[in-house]
């Protein structure tokens, strides 16, 4: 790896949980004036991070900090891969394995909120994986790399190609960061009715750890968005923010449904939607 990629990384390891957490305080006051409220001040993630830090953690069992730690890892690694512009497909996975970490620790106690929310955490899981994996196989139709550089040199943005598995995309973006009508395993919100469901039994350093990978998954699937747009790539990062503000409003002006009403929509809406797009790309080769 040469000097320029390691200064590359090393940047987008520092600069990502800081955009991430902007972000994550522009939704909370955004969402606050859709209520009618004042909100909390825009740096107030940050705030909540650091008193986490210093809050004493009450572990439930030995194991739980290395899965935490793992969930932190994986999306780092995730986030190093894209600004790398590495292997598209291997980045899913790792994302994948960051996922499953945070639910093996959120197992491995006994609440039955944290089982719960595991557990849904899981089906949301079932929901969103076949569409990211559809979506990377329309990217190598109409690529023929896997490799992220080679979205930046096909020349012509992939939305002209791919505008339903984009579509697709944005549907589970939702399931992803677990905004409602989707907020069945956690929740930000005071509305949860599994308390904080699969973060229940995590406190202190592991729940601000646990904040801090959310931000990178953040950033991480926004610039996946801009992925879409990537040619010039400042249309990407607009159109990214874009579609956050678009998730905000469908955050504060849905009800949370049932995880069979989500799995049966996803797999009829996102799979569909994707498959007919790959289906349309393998037949106009």
């Amino acid at each position: 790896m040469s000097l320029a990629s390691i200064l590359t990384a090393v940047i987008a390891i520092i600069a990502a949980p800081v955009i991430g957490g902007l972000l994550t305080g522009i939704d909370r006051k955004v969402s606050a004036r859709m209520q009618n409220r004042y909100g909390p001040p825009l740096l107030q993630p940050f705030y909540d991070f650091f008193k986490l830090l210093g809050k004493e953690s009450i572990t439930v069992n030995q194991t739980q900090m290395v899965y935490v730690l793992g969930h932190l890892f994986f999306a780092v690694a995730s986030i190093v891969m894209l600004v790398l512009k590495s292997d598209l497909l291997m980045l899913i996975f790792i994302l994948a394995f960051s996922g499953i970490s945070l639910i093996i620790g959120a197992m491995s106690v006994r609440s039955p909120y944290s089982k719960i929310g595991a557990q849904r955490e899981i089906l949301q899981m079932m929901a969103y994986e076949p569409v990211l994996l559809l979506m990377v196989v329309g990217i190598y139709l109409t690529t023929k790399s896997f490799m992220i550089q080679s979205i930046f040199d096909h020349g012509t943005p992939l939305i002209y190609s791919l505008p339903l598995v984009f579509m697709a995309f944005l549907y589970v973006l939702t399931i992803k960061l677990r905004k409602s009508p989707f907020d069945f395993s956690t929740s930000h919100h005071g509305h949860q009715e599994l308390i904080k469901g699969l973060t229940t039994e995590f406190s202190g350093i592991q729940l601000a750890i646990i904040e801090l990978t959310h931000w990178y998954d953040l950033v991480l699937l926004l610039g996946m968005i801009a992925l879409f747009f990537a040619n010039p790539i400042w249309v990407g990062i607009l159109i990214a923010l874009g579609s956050f503000f678009l998730e905000m409003v469908i955050d504060n002006i849905s009800a949370r449904m049932t995880w069979k009403w989500m799995l049966k929509a996803t797999w009829l809406i996102g799979i569909g939607a994707a498959a007919t797009n790959i289906i349309w790309l393998y037949l106009k080769v």
